[in-house]
Formats: C-alpha cells, sequence, structure tokens
C-alpha cells in the first residue's frame, strides 16, 4: 500500500501543476523504510521528467578567492575557525577568471560560477568579478553566476549590467539545524540575501549540503524553505568529510540514502532545477548515473572549490549513455 501512496503523490505533482505536497507528507515519504527507495527514485524521475524534459544543463565553478573566511561553519575547508591545509589566495586575476571559463566551456559546461570565500566583497573585488564576467559573455556562449556572499542593491546591479544573471547563496542546511553549523551569522541573513536578490529580478540558486548530522525531517524542512523562497536552481551537494573540520570524523552518507534525498527535494520541488554538486562522488559512488533518476536535471562538472571532481569527459559520457540531451551541445 505505501508504493500506491508514493504513486498517487507523484501522480498528483505530475497532472496539477498547483498541488503543493504537504510538509508532514513529505516527511512519511522521506521515512519510508528503505524497500521504497526505489520506488521514491523512480516516481521523482518522473515528475523530473514532466516538468524538466530530458535536457541535462552541466555547470562549473571556480574558487575565485580562497581561504580566509570569517564564517564558522563546520564543513567549510576555507573558514578560519578550521585548520584544514587548503591552499589561500586573494581574488583572482581577471584574465585568470576568464581563462578557467573559456577551459570549462571546452570541457562541455554550459555555465559558469565564480565563487568567492568571506561574508561579503570589497567593492575593487566586485569590480573584478563583474568585468570578468562581461568578457566571459562576450567570448562564450556561457551563463554566468557568481557566489560572492551577502550582498547588496548596489553590487546586485552592477552584477546584472554586467551579464551575471544568477547568483548563488546556500542555505547549506535547515533553519532548526543551521546553529549547530554556522554561529557567526543568522539564517536570517541567507533568506534576506536571497529575497533581496529575487526582488531586484535576478535568478538565485540556492540549496544545502546533505549528511551534516541533519534529520530526515530536517532535510523536508530545507526542502521547504526553498519552495516558500522560490529559487530558480537547488544546487545539492553531499558531505565530503575535511580533515581539520568540525565534521571530519562524519560519515559520508549511504549512496541511496543521499539518492532519495535528491528524490525528496524533487518532490516538493517539481519545477525547479536541480543540480547535484559537490560531493557525489563520494557518497553515490557507482550509483552516480542514477542521480537524474532520482530527480536532478543538472550537474556540476570539473573540481570543485576545495576539493576534485571526477573528469568532466567521463560526466558527459555518462549522460549521453543514458540517453540524455546536454544542454548548448
Amino acid at each position: 500500500m505505501k508504493d500506491d501512496m508514493i504513486q498517487k503523490i507523484a501522480e498528483n505533482i505530475i497532472t496539477n501543476s498547483s498541488y503543493r505536497l504537504l510538509s508532514e507528507d513529505a516527511v512519511k515519504l522521506a521515512l519510508l523504510p528503505t524497500e521504497y527507495d526505489l520506488d521514491l527514485i523512480y516516481h521523482a524521475g518522473k515528475i523530473r521528467e514532466h516538468y524538466l524534459g530530458n535536457t541535462i544543463f552541466t555547470c562549473s565553478i571556480t574558487n575565485a578567492k580562497s581561504g580566509h573566511c570569517t564564517e564558522d561553519c563546520a564543513f567549510c575547508a576555507q573558514s578560519s575557525y578550521n585548520t584544514t591545509d587548503i591552499k589561500t589566495y586573494p581574488l583572482l586575476d581577471e584574465d585568470i577568471l576568464v581563462k578557467k571559463a573559456l577551459e570549462y566551456r571546452r570541457q562541455g559546461a554550459s555555465r559558469y560560477s565564480m565563487v568567492t570565500s568571506g561574508f561579503k566583497l570589497k567593492q575593487e573585488e566586485m569590480d573584478i568579478i563583474c568585468r570578468a564576467a562581461e568578457r566571459v559573455r562576450k567570448e562564450t556562449d556561457m551563463i554566468v553566476c557568481a557566489s560572492v556572499g551577502v550582498i547588496d542593491i548596489p553590487y546586485i546591479r552592477q552584477m546584472k549590467s554586467s551579464g551575471i544573471t544568477r547568483y548563488h547563496h546556500n542555505l547549506e542546511t535547515s533553519r532548526s539545524y543551521f546553529d549547530a553549523i554556522c554561529t557567526t551569522h543568522r539564517y536570517e541573513d541567507d533568506i534576506d540575501a536571497v529575497l533581496l536578490a529575487k526582488q531586484e529580478g535576478m535568478d538565485v540558486c540556492s540549496g544545502g549540503i546533505f549528511g551534516l548530522g541533519e534529520t530526515w525531517e530536517q532535510r523536508v524542512e530545507l526542502a521547504c524553505d526553498l519552495r516558500e523562497l522560490d529559487v530558480d536552481a537547488i544546487p545539492l551537494n553531499f558531505l565530503n568529510p575535511i580533515k581539520g573540520t568540525r565534521l571530519e570524523k562524519r560519515n559520508p552518507l549511504k549512496p541511496f540514502d543521499g539518492l532519495k534525498a535528491i528524490a525528496i527535494t524533487r518532490f516538493l520541488n517539481p519545477g525547479r532545477h536541480i543540480t547535484i554538486c559537490g560531493g557525489r562522488e563520494i557518497t553515490l559512488s557507482d550509483f552516480q548515473s542514477y542521480l537524474f533518476q532520482a530527480g536532478a536535471d543538472g550537474l556540476m562538472i570539473g573540481n570543485y572549490l576545495t576539493t576534485l571532481g571526477r573528469a568532466a569527459e567521463n560526466d558527459i559520457e555518462m549522460i549521453r549513455q543514458l540517453s540524455l540531451k546536454i544542454e548548448n551541445r
């Protein structure tokens, strides 16, 4: 009977675009025994296919400014509160940022984001980001995004005029678990940043990380918060425990828990883009090809901020072998 429940909910989502899965019902789905994982994954794929088709977009990021972050996020190798052996450096030169974009485009990425550590950029740093964005838009057909911490209206308008169309700012985890992960700023600071960008007409990419020690109820809570914010894209990461961080001893999620987390996010956000990003190699392991069936329609290719990804050509080939179309290829 529980598989009938999954099918009925999925059919309601597919046949009625105004249907909204209640958070309590999403929790029931998330807490189903493991024997129902494949049913959840299968129907999440059907929801993705109905709303977004079979085109997969590929995005890439550059760690444009590394380390010395003033925030105390428990998972982050770039936090000054954690002691890690990552390479730290100030904001990269404009030419380097453009060169990295061109390299990722050759590898198959259709979207490019410059990501900086720290709570907020200085004006001269934002100027470099925006000049690089202008050049990337002129020299490629890539969509340009930026993840530059907390922003204000002048920064938003400067980004938009430079050709940056999407602002990335993760919530990281649910409101009820946030204080266990970060104490140097409020959850509302992140909410306000997302709302301000939307108010000024920017697309917003906002998601989080699974495997930080949160419960299934809190994973649902995060997905519901993102739904209420009406974000355009949801990047999902999985904890890759890094030595020197507070979470270095936490075990990664099991593959099907990771896939189920993607599926539940899709059930709650049927028409939003869902991108699978950092930590997927260690969490999903040999099940990475399942992530599209679980509801994802986007994939970050190449390396991440402080950890290595797998070869971009392997991901492009994986998408092709699944008979899915790749955006702008």
